[in-house]
């Protein structure tokens, strides 16, 4: 397939800058696989579609202050864009600007303000860059694939507080208004580590959550770390030829029996988002239990903790999940591919169909993107 194949329309004015407030008062669009029929209505409405013995899995990865601002030895100035930890002081980053960030490359982070660039004569010194309210040093180990870099911080202290106090929340380039870092959170939030949040889950309050709860459906949680590859574009134009980017997740013993019970049960495991769907589907690839009898059963899950680069794209037999929650997604993005693949049920016609959604969601006023509404498929 081409890229080309998932390219939609979308006007810029229906590229949400601010979530909705309350959380669950986005708009909800609800579509039947059995059916072909499509809903409009409200997020908090969810509760309407669900049934007791449903199982959400959600993600419950918390989204770090990942985007450093700070200043070189030489005095210019430097961003870090945290991407994947190596061990307890090394990261795999992006650096801005990049071209001269060369291994030895040496940055300062501070917890005021970033003063004003200086002029080439009274730029700070190495000495009094470290003396000058500095918390955070980073030095330039390597050069990595894909314009990225390997550092090594130097800090005392904890090296989260410290992101806290001199990080940013690295919002998506589509997204020009600063963000509260708790509302790019969900409510339900736990395991710090992504540089993006997921967003199918920022549309839930604790009494919707409750509300679920009373219904008789339960919720299991994985962690993914979601990297900002998450936004990078498709550039293989046959898709097939794209390169996935690797994230870290962790699937444990206890949402992986609830999900095998669930399957086992013949109840609903419905995934909240595209990165529930793909720990989900790398679970069951990776985990074969076998059964009495000998044989390796498909489908079940075992506890499992690595990286996942797993591309979901149409035709794909998906294992696990049987509904889907997620928002609107990027055009010729390996998320809206996934999300057709989820709409074609293993054939090929899910493309279409996720267009001709999009293009309803457009013409009916539906905010897109992190910020944006939502899409039940059931």
């Amino acid at each position: 397939m081409k890229k080309n194949d998932f390219f939609y329309s979308l006007p810029p004015e229906r590229i949400a800058q601010t979530p909705a407030e309350p959380r669950d008062s986005s708009r909800l669009l609800v579509y039947d696989r059995k059916t072909g029929k499509t809903e409009h209505r409200i997020f908090r409405d969810l509760p309407e579609y669900l049934r007791a013995g449903d199982l959400l899995v959600r993600n419950d990865t918390r989204v770090l202050n990942m985007r450093l601002d700070g200043r070189k030895a030489t005095g210019g100035r430097v961003e870090l864009l945290l991407l994947k930890r190596r061990d307890l002081r090394t990261w795999e980053v992006l650096v801005k600007p990049g071209k001269n960030a060369l291994p030895g490359t040496r940055a300062f982070f501070f917890k005021a303000a970033r003063p004003e660039s200086p002029s080439k004569e009274n730029r700070p010194t190495e000495k009094e860059n470290k003396d000058r309210d500095c918390e955070l040093q980073a030095t330039v180990l390597d050069k990595l694939p894909g314009g990225c870099r390997l550092v090594r911080f130097e800090y005392e202290g904890v090296f989260e507080d410290i992101l806290k106090r001199v990080g940013g929340v690295p919002l998506p380039h589509y997204i020009k208004k600063a963000a509260d870092p708790e509302r790019y959170n969900t409510v339900y939030a736990k395991t710090d580590g992504s540089a993006a949040a997921p967003t199918a889950g920022l549309h839930f309050t604790p009494e919707l959550l409750q509300s679920i709860t009373d219904i008789g459906a339960r919720f299991a949680d994985i962690t993914l770390n979601v990297g900002l590859g998450t936004f990078r574009p498709v550039k293989a134009e046959n898709i097939e030829e794209h390169e996935m980017h690797a994230e870290f997740f962790t699937l444990d013993g206890e949402t992986a029996r609830a999900v095998n019970t669930a399957k086992a049960d013949g109840r609903r495991v419905i995934a909240v988002g595209t990165t529930s769907v793909r720990a989900l589907e790398s679970a069951a690839k990776n985990g074969r239990r076998k059964t009495e009898d000998g044989k390796c059963a498909d489908n079940l899950l075992e506890p499992f903790e690595g990286d996942t680069s797993i591309f979901i794209y149409p035709p794909y037999e998906f294992k696990i999940p049987d509904a889907l929650i997620t928002n609107f997604h990027l055009p010729e993005s390996t998320l809206l591919m996934l999300v057709s693949a989820f709409l074609s049920q293993g054939g090929e016609d899910g493309r279409r169909i996720a267009l001709d959604l999009y293009e309803t969601a457009v013409r009916e006023g539906y905010r897109f993107f992190s910020f944006g509404d939502a899409m039940l498929i059931l």
